[in-house]
C-alpha cells in the first residue's frame, strides 16, 4: 500500500540535506581535500540524499508494483531509479541520468578514503540539480494518486 506520509517525510529530509549542501556548490577541489571536516560532511550529505532516494523508490516500487517478479526481484539500487520510470513516476531520461547517483552512493559508502575528490566535487552540483527535480516529480506522483 503507497504511504503518501512516508514518502512525503522522505523527500522533506532530501530537501533539507539539498539545503545543507548548498553550502558546498562553490568550493573547490582543493578546498574540500584540504579541509577534512568539510569532506566528510559533503560526503555524508550526498549519500544520505541518494540513500533516501532509494528508500522512495523502493517503497514506490513495492506499493505500485503488480506482477509478482517486481515484488520478489530485488533490483540494485541503480535499478531502483529506472523502475520508477517504467511506473510513470520519472521521466525515462531523467531516470537514467539520476540512476548514477547510486553509483556514487556506492563509492561513498564503501571507499572511504579513496574517495575521487574531482567526482565527489562535480557530484555537488549535479545533486542539487537532480534531486530538486526528482522531488518534484515524485510529489507530483503522490499529488496524482
Amino acid at each position: 500500500m503507497l504511504r503518501p506520509d512516508f514518502v512525503r517525510r522522505k523527500l522533506g529530509l532530501i530537501a533539507e540535506e539539498l539545503d545543507h549542501l548548498t553550502a558546498f556548490r562553490d568550493e573547490t577541489v582543493e578546498s574540500l581535500r584540504d579541509d577534512v571536516v568539510k569532506l566528510a560532511a559533503a560526503e555524508r550529505f550526498l549519500e544520505r540524499i541518494v540513500t533516501r532516494a532509494i528508500d522512495v523508490n523502493e517503497h514506490l516500487i513495492a506499493s505500485l508494483a503488480t506482477g509478482d517478479d517486481d515484488r520478489v526481484t530485488r533490483l540494485t539500487y541503480r535499478d531502483t531509479f529506472l523502475r520508477l520510470a517504467g511506473l510513470g513516476v520519472l521521466p525515462e531520461d531523467f531516470a537514467e541520468s539520476i540512476a548514477a547517483s547510486a553509483g556514487l552512493r556506492n563509492i561513498l559508502v564503501h571507499e572511504y578514503n579513496d574517495v575521487d575528490h574531482e567526482l565527489l566535487r562535480g557530484s555537488i552540483r549535479d545533486c542539487l540539480q537532480d534531486y530538486a527535480r526528482y522531488i518534484r516529480y515524485v510529489e507530483a506522483f503522490i499529488d496524482q494518486s
